[in-house]
């Protein structure tokens, strides 16, 4: 067997597509080729892209003919995330996956950063009017005096104005 070739199944619960396939895939189990490293003969190694080859599930009308799709490793990672979360982009999943670190909630404590706030930086500012109420609510709870010394706290160190 060569070791420059792993060999894994990715398991998709709902039908899905990748990009530059013009076929709707049904859900079920593909054989993963993934190749790691650029074969020997290759005449340029450091402009070789990792391949990742899809096998293909047949179709009722050709049951014996195997058809393998070759796809990028981060569109087939795409995909296995918006699988995994019921459609959602490999952006959410990463934010998911963050914030169920307890070192990222410990960080985000001492920071003072919200869940709500980092979910809205990951959305791009697209915020429900129940986020931006939440976020209203969150911020007339603090005194003048506790914004001031918060705003000098973040202003330490920068030249001030002259007038």
């Amino acid at each position: 067997m060569n070791e420059l070739v792993r060999k894994s199944i990715a398991v998709f619960t709902r039908p899905f597509r990748l990009p530059g396939f013009d076929e709707t895939l049904p859900a079920g189990e593909y054989d993963i080729e993934t190749e790691l490293s650029s074969p020997p003969d290759h005449l340029h190694p450091e402009a070789w892209k990792a391949s990742v080859a899809v096998r293909l599930h047949s179709r009722a009308s050709h049951p014996g003919l195997t058809r393998t799709l070759a796809v990028s490793l981060a569109d087939l990672d795409d995909a296995l995330a918006k699988d995994k979360l019921t459609g959602k982009d490999l952006a959410e999943l990463f934010l998911e996956e963050m914030l169920a670190d307890p070192m990222v909630r410990l960080v985000m404590e001492a920071d003072g950063v919200s869940e709500m706030q980092l979910r809205h930086l990951y959305a791009g500012g697209r915020a429900s009017q129940a986020d931006k109420e939440a976020r209203d609510a969150d911020t007339t709870g603090t005194s003048p005096q506790e914004n001031s010394q918060i705003q000098a706290a973040e202003n330490e160190g920068m030249p001030t104005q002259r007038e």
